[in-house]
Formats: structure tokens, C-alpha cells, sequence
């Protein structure tokens, strides 16, 4: 048995918050249903910590909070919401629930303003688009859709849904990149290392020898003092060319070039296009499932994507679609997007079924890109730990030559 922490909200809308020991949340869940709560948040408690105890730990970590509202955050709100909303509360006794339980300064102070802006008469959805770096248009037109259709609870749950498979999405590609990210972190201050200071303390050697030395010997030599000596230099080049090409990719031109370039590269262009196509069907299927029009979601999807290729891709798909020339064969006219994706979205406009066949092909496309990233990271490992060793061989069989140089010279 685990111990567990709870909040939960009432029928009265009062928040009760306590612990309870279970097999898994799951139990919890029920547990306090079966009381008549609806559970807000369940997650395991601290071991040997109650809830007073653990409220100093809580205090500390706000030195390192995010002093912005992040996705996770605003996942966490919609869901919270969303509970709320369907266990009957209006929507102000919700957002006063939802200010007193926010986790960061941030959070209350978004929440505070968007419940004033829905007391002074705007609409929830009307409340939210004015603070467009936090929510979407996406975001917005879902909740527009559930004020329009009446049922707002509902369709806040549908959107956690996707805000929450999109997650997983971004996190288990980010997660299967942490072993690739630190080998290079490893080779690169390896490297530095064995320039900037092993292979200095062999260069007084080597002058005192008065002996020409081996042309690689020679080359590390040059290496390891410049990195020695121009160590700032080499840092303020990294910076300038980091923050140059920052603001070349901001350039739509530029960013076009690199983002077809990416889709091009092998292993990795495949990789992207299944992640870009994953995240473009569910969010155009969940738009569709909330009463949006196929014109105004391709619109708004084209805003979520991150790979402009595939974007822009879509302005001529919109075209065709005004012209009655249909989605599905316009989409795979385009030559960016994946074949099989094309046909079944091809397949479910020609069944009447596009809603089932976009949730279709996320799914497929969610499966795809675990089996890509798996792909790419048996072939990027083995390369980086194979490069790693060229690196740091080549520096120490050049320091031998050397050394065998003035081996020979004593003899």
C-alpha cells in the first residue's frame, strides 16, 4: 500500500484535501467518488512527510518556479476545469476554486484575471484570447465551440485529452534524446579537456627536444594552446553564431529552407514528419468533433505546426477545398505528407468518417513515431560513441607520436 495526497471538491464546491493509503490512484479515485467528491488532483505523498510537513518543502521550491505560465500548467488548469465544470459548478465558483489551488504567483494572477474579464460580461472564451502567449487559437476556438454547444465541461475534457496526448507525444521524444544529448555533452568536454589541458603539459616536452615533431602532434599542439589561451574567444564565437542563426530562422524564407532540409535528412526527416503529422490529425479531429468547420480548423492547425513545409503546404489544400475539390486528394497532391496518413484521411472524407480517420491516424502515427525514434537512436548512439572514440584517440595517438619521436631521438 502507497500513501497518497488528495484535493478534491464537493457538491457545495468546497475543496477538501487530506491523505489516504491505496494500491494505486486509481483506488483513490474511486474511493472518493464512492464519498461523493470528484478528485482533483491525486499524487503520492512524500514518504514520512503529512501535509503539514511537507508544506516547508513546498515554500522552498518557489525559489525555482517558472515565473511564466507553462503548457503543463495550462493543461493542469483545463483539466481542473473541466472536472469542476461537470460536477456542476458554475463557471465563477470554478475559477475561485481554481485560484486558490493554482501551484505558482503566475498561475493565480492569469486566473484572477481571466475570472475578472468573465465577471465583467465576456465570455470564458472571449476571457482566454486575450492572452494569446498563453492559450492557442486552438485553445480559444475549442472553447468557443463549448459555449456555443452548451456544454463546456465536456468539451474542456476532450481538449485535456489531446493537450495530454500531445505531451506524452513531445515527452517520449524528448526523453529518447537525453542518452544522445549527453553523449555529446560527454565528447565535447572530453575533448576540451584533453586539449585545453592535458596535452599543454606534453608541449614544454616536446620544445626542449628540439626535434621537428609529427605533423598530427603538431596540430593538437596549435589546438590545445589556442583553446588554452583564446578559451573566451571560442565561447563568444559559439554565442554569436547561436544567436545569429536564432534570428535567421525567424525569417520565414530561411526557416522554410531549413525546416525542408530537416524533413529531407535521413532518419531524422522521417522522425519529425510522423511527429508533425500526429499532433496535425488529432488536433484537426478534435476541432472537427466540437462543431468547427474544415476550412477555419485547417487554419488554426496550420498555427499549431512547428515545421513550416508542412504549413504552408496546407494554403494550397485550403484553396482546392474552396474550390470543391475535396481535402483528402489535395492533401496528397501536396508530396510532404506521409502516403498512408493522405490515404486514410482520403478514406474517411469519402465515408463521411474524417473525424474517426484523423483520431485514426494519430493513433498510427503515435505507434510510428516510437518505432522511429527507436530506429534513430540505434543508428545515433553507436555513431556517437564511435565518434567520440575517433576524437579522443586521434588526440592521444597524436601526443604518441610524439613521444615516440623523442624515444627515438634518446636513443
Amino acid at each position: 500500500m502507497a500513501l497518497f495526497r488528495y484535493r478534491a471538491v464537493n457538491a457545495a464546491g468546497d475543496v477538501a484535501a487530506g491523505e489516504l493509503e491505496a494500491a494505486n490512484e486509481a483506488e483513490i479515485v474511486d474511493r472518493l467518488r464512492d464519498q461523493g467528491l470528484m478528485p482533483m488532483n491525486v499524487e503520492a505523498a512524500l514518504a514520512g512527510r503529512t501535509m503539514s510537513a511537507a508544506a516547508p518543502v513546498l515554500r522552498r521550491s518557489r525559489w525555482f518556479e517558472s515565473r511564466t505560465v507553462t503548457r503543463d500548467q495550462v493543461l493542469g488548469i483545463t483539466r481542473e476545469l473541466a472536472t469542476l465544470l461537470r460536477a456542476g459548478l458554475p463557471l465563477d465558483r470554478a475559477m475561485e476554486i481554481l485560484i486558490g489551488l493554482a501551484p505558482t504567483v503566475p498561475v493565480a494572477q492569469l486566473l484572477q484575471t481571466v475570472r475578472d474579464e468573465v465577471r465583467g460580461g465576456k465570455s470564458l472564451s472571449q476571457a482566454v484570447d486575450m492572452h494569446r502567449s498563453v492559450f492557442s487559437r486552438f485553445y480559444v476556438n475549442i472553447v468557443r465551440a463549448g459555449e456555443a454547444g452548451g456544454a463546456l465541461g465536456v468539451v474542456l475534457t476532450r481538449l485535456a485529452e489531446t493537450m495530454e496526448r500531445n505531451k506524452e507525444l513531445r515527452d517520449s521524444v524528448k526523453s529518447a534524446l537525453i542518452y544522445p544529448t549527453i553523449l555529446i555533452a560527454v565528447a565535447v568536454t572530453s575533448v576540451m579537456v584533453l586539449l585545453g589541458f592535458v596535452v599543454p603539459q606534453f608541449q614544454q616536452t616536446f620544445a626542449q627536444a628540439g626535434k621537428a615533431l609529427p605533423l598530427p602532434t603538431e596540430i593538437v599542439i596549435i589546438l590545445g594552446t589556442g583553446l588554452r589561451k583564446y578559451w573566451w574567444l571560442l565561447l563568444i564565437i559559439v554565442v554569436a553564431l547561436a544567436w545569429v542563426t536564432r534570428r535567421r530562422l525567424r525569417l520565414p524564407e530561411v526557416r522554410f529552407r531549413w525546416d525542408g532540409r530537416l524533413l529531407r535528412a535521413p532518419l531524422l526527416g522521417d522522425l519529425l514528419a510522423k511527429v508533425e503529422v500526429a499532433r496535425f490529425a488529432r488536433t484537426l479531429a478534435t476541432l472537427l468533433g466540437n462543431g468547427v468547420t474544415l476550412l477555419s480548423g485547417l487554419a488554426i492547425t496550420k498555427e499549431t505546426m512547428t515545421n513550416s513545409v508542412l504549413a504552408q503546404a496546407l494554403d494550397g489544400v485550403v484553396t482546392r477545398l474552396r474550390e470543391g475539390k475535396g481535402f483528402g486528394r489535395p492533401l496528397a497532391e501536396t508530396g510532404v505528407y506521409p502516403r498512408l496518413a493522405t490515404q486514410l484521411i482520403l478514406v474517411g472524407e469519402e465515408s463521411g468518417r474524417l473525424e474517426e480517420m484523423l483520431n485514426r491516424v494519430a493513433e498510427v502515427y503515435d505507434r510510428e513515431v516510437q518505432i522511429a525514434v527507436k530506429r534513430f537512436l540505434a543508428v545515433l548512439e553507436p555513431a556517437l560513441i564511435l565518434g567520440l572514440a575517433v576524437l579522443i584517440g586521434g588526440i592521444v595517438f597524436s601526443i604518441l607520436l610524439g613521444v615516440m619521436g623523442m624515444s627515438e631521438l634518446v636513443a
